[in-house]
C-alpha cells in the first residue's frame, strides 16, 4: 500500500463553510475539520445529503448546521459571516441525470456556484476549494490526462456544468483577489455514498442474487479513489496554496473496468456463479449517453508536491464495497 509523504493539515483555516456538507464527500470533509478543532458551518438543503452523516457532531460547539439553499441570498450572506475558507461541494451528484434533465446540472451546479461567489466577494472569505470532475476533459486523446490538456470538450451536461463552474471560480479569484483550488476528481467511492456503480450493483444483487445487469459493454475502464484519500488531498493542498488559482487532478495511478468491479462486489456479498449480463449500452459500449468509457487522470503534479493516494483503484473498490454493503445492511435491519 502506498502512503503520502506526510499527513498534512493547514494550521490557519479560520472558520470554514462546507456547502453540501451533509452529503457523501462533504460530510467526510466536516469530520476532518472537526477532528482538527476547526469551527465548521454546514450549508445543505438535504436534497441529496442526510443529517445522519453528521450525527457525531450535533452536540459539538464547533459545529453549526444551516438547512438552506445556496440561492437564498440573505441566509447565505449571514452564514458566510466570519468564514475564511469555503469548501464548495454542493452539486448535483449524478452524471447520468443530465441527459434527461440537463436543467438540474445547470441550476444545481452553475447557478448555485454563481450565487455563492457573489456573496463570497462581498464577504471576508479568503479561499475557496471546489470539487470539479474528470468529466470536464470529455474523452481526451492523452491518457493519463494532465491538468494542462486541452481543449476541454465535455460530453455530458454534468461535465459541461463543472467546467462552467471552474471558469466562474477562476474569474472571481482573479477579479476579486480570492484564492482558489479546483480539484478534478476521479470516481470517488466509500462510506456514505448513495449513488454510483458499487451502490447500484449492491442494490441490484439484493433484488436478484443470481443475475447482475451491467450497463454498457463492461469494458469501461476508470480510476477510483477512496473518499479518505480524496479528503486528505484537499487538506494537503491547502498547506501548499501559493498561487491565485490552482487546478489539481485527484485520482489514482491505476484503473479498473466495470466487469472487474461487478466481480469484486459479488465477492463482497459472498455470491458465487452470478450471471453478469452486459446491456451492450449505447454509442459503442457506453453505459449511458455521456458516459466516458476510459478515464485516467495524470496525478504527476500532486506527486511532485509530495501527495499520492494510499489505496489503489482496486483496493479502493474492495474497501468501498464492504463499507457500502455494511451501511445498506444496517439500514435494512433498522427498517
Amino acid at each position: 500500500m502506498k502512503h503520502s509523504k506526510k499527513e498534512a493539515f493547514p494550521s490557519q483555516l479560520g472558520i470554514s463553510l462546507v456547502t453540501g456538507g451533509a452529503g457523501f464527500i462533504g460530510s467526510h470533509v466536516v469530520d476532518k475539520l472537526i477532528e482538527n478543532g476547526t469551527k465548521v458551518k454546514v450549508l445543505d438543503n438535504l436534497s441529496a445529503g442526510s443529517l445522519l452523516n453528521l450525527s457525531d457532531h450535533k452536540n459539538n460547539k464547533n459545529f453549526h448546521f444551516v438547512k438552506k439553499d445556496l440561492n437564498d441570498s440573505e441566509s447565505l450572506k449571514e452564514t458566510l459571516k466570519d468564514v475564511k475558507t469555503v469548501f464548495h461541494i454542493a452539486a448535483d451528484p449524478e452524471v447520468k441525470t443530465g441527459f434527461e434533465n440537463p436543467q438540474i446540472s445547470y441550476k444545481e451546479n452553475i447557478e448555485n456556484t454563481f450565487y455563492l461567489l457573489e456573496q463570497i466577494r462581498k464577504s471576508d472569505v479568503e479561499t475557496i476549494l471546489f470539487t470539479s470532475s474528470s468529466t470536464v476533459y470529455g474523452e481526451p486523446d492523452t491518457i493519463p490526462t494532465p491538468e494542462s490538456y486541452g481543449p476541454l470538450i465535455p460530453i455530458s451536461p454534468y461535465g459541461a456544468s463543472k467546467l462552467a463552474c471552474e471558469a466562474l471560480i477562476s474569474s472571481y479569484c482573479h477579479t476579486y483577489g480570492l484564492k482558489g483550488q479546483i480539484f478534478r476528481l476521479a470516481n470517488v467511492i466509500g462510506s456514505r455514498s448513495n449513488h454510483g456503480v458499487i451502490w447500484d450493483f449492491l442494490n441490484k444483487l439484493r433484488v436478484d442474487n443470481k443475475k447482475l445487469e451491467v450497463l454498457g459493454n463492461g469494458k469501461q475502464s476508470k480510476s477510483y479513489l477512496h473518499v479518505n484519500d480524496c479528503v486528505d488531498c484537499f487538506f494537503f493542498c491547502l498547506t501548499i496554496n501559493k498561487r491565485q488559482l490552482e487546478i489539481f487532478n485527484v485520482g489514482n495511478e491505476d484503473r479498473v473496468d466495470v466487469i472487474s468491479i461487478a466481480k469484486l462486489v459479488c465477492k463482497t456479498m459472498n455470491l458465487k456463479d452470478v450471471d453478469l449480463v452486459t446491456t451492450g449500452g449505447v454509442d459503442n459500449g457506453r453505459g449511458w449517453i455521456g458516459d466516458v468509457k476510459k478515464m485516467h487522470l495524470d496525478i504527476s503534479k500532486l506527486k511532485k508536491l509530495g501527495w499520492r493516494p494510499k489505496l489503489s483503484s482496486v483496493e479502493s473498490v474492495k474497501i468501498a464495497s464492504q463499507e457500502i454493503f455494511n451501511e445498506q445492511l444496517v439500514k435494512i435491519i433498522g427498517n
